[in-house]
């Protein structure tokens, strides 16, 4: 682990604590919403313990508190947790060495520890980032969850203190580095307008599969610049295009500088 810690940067340290301290408040809070419903307290632990998905485990106990079956829970679980398939997909690489450390791996698979990896390009920090902010926010998390069951019903309304908006203001601040890019800004935008219209319609944790049609417009080719370029230029286009113009202007108001020299010089020799 301390060979992890130091291959990345202090800075990287620092977001990840962050977000492992927004994490401790929302885990708390599940803790403490799940006793106070009247849940036993060796619940909301054994499922962080063995799901360890905040989504999946707030809408399984808000499941349970309402009324509904394990079955109907534990089907919601799964559908918000399918999003985590194509997470594995782009982090594989992170996840090297024996069966049994993959295994883990996989279990330490969460939207936080998936954004700060794909934030990596050198596979060794990659590496280090995805273990150690994996296995931070699994000891945060359920530290944080005993610690709200624990303490039972004093939080009271968690909602009215806002700690519903941890998860989406985290990974909002995790993405948004990202968002520069105009194809990864419009698939985001696409894929958030998708999953907003069709909330109403279909039931809790479709919306979010649903959004992943925004990759369609990741995938579209770049805008084509044309044969010259956007600014004229044989094979030139953006900085380098607009770089070459101001020295043809440049060069073209030397030229005029210097005809209007010659013309006068000649006048003065008439």
């Amino acid at each position: 682990m301390r060979s992890l810690l130091r291959t990345l940067e202090r800075a990287t340290l620092r977001d990840i604590a962050l977000v492992c301290l927004a994490d401790a408040l929302v885990g708390a809070s599940f803790g403490a919403v799940s006793v106070s419903g009247g849940l036993p307290l060796w619940l909301p632990v054994a499922l962080s313990v063995l799901v360890f998905a905040g989504g999946a485990q707030f809408a399984a106990v808000g499941i349970v508190l309402t009324g509904g079956g394990p079955l109907a829970a534990v089907v919601t679980g799964l559908v918000l947790n399918a999003r985590l398939l194509p997470f594995g997909f782009t982090v594989a690489d992170a996840l090297d060495g024996p069966r049994w450390r993959r295994l883990l791996g996989a279990h330490l698979l969460t939207d936080e520890s998936t954004a700060f990896t794909l934030l990596q390009s050198d596979p060794r920090r990659r590496r280090a980032v995805y273990w150690v902010c994996g296995l931070a926010l699994f000891v945060v998390w359920n530290v944080a969850v005993l610690a709200g069951a624990a303490a039972g019903g004093l939080i009271g309304d968690t909602d009215a203190l806002g700690l519903d908006a941890a998860f989406p203001a985290v990974l909002l601040a995790l993405v948004l580095p990202s968002l520069a890019d105009r194809r990864t800004r419009a698939a985001a935008l696409a894929g958030a307008a998708v999953a907003v219209a069709a909330t109403p319609f279909v039931p809790a944790g479709l919306p979010v599969l649903l959004a992943l049609a925004g990759l369609l417009f990741a995938a579209l080719p770049a805008r084509p610049s044309g044969p010259n370029g956007p600014s004229g230029a044989p094979g030139l286009s953006g900085p380098a295009a607009a770089e070459d113009a101001g020295a043809a202007r440049a060069a073209g108001a030397a030229d005029v500088t210097g005809a209007a020299g010659a013309a006068r010089l000649a006048e003065e020799i008439r």
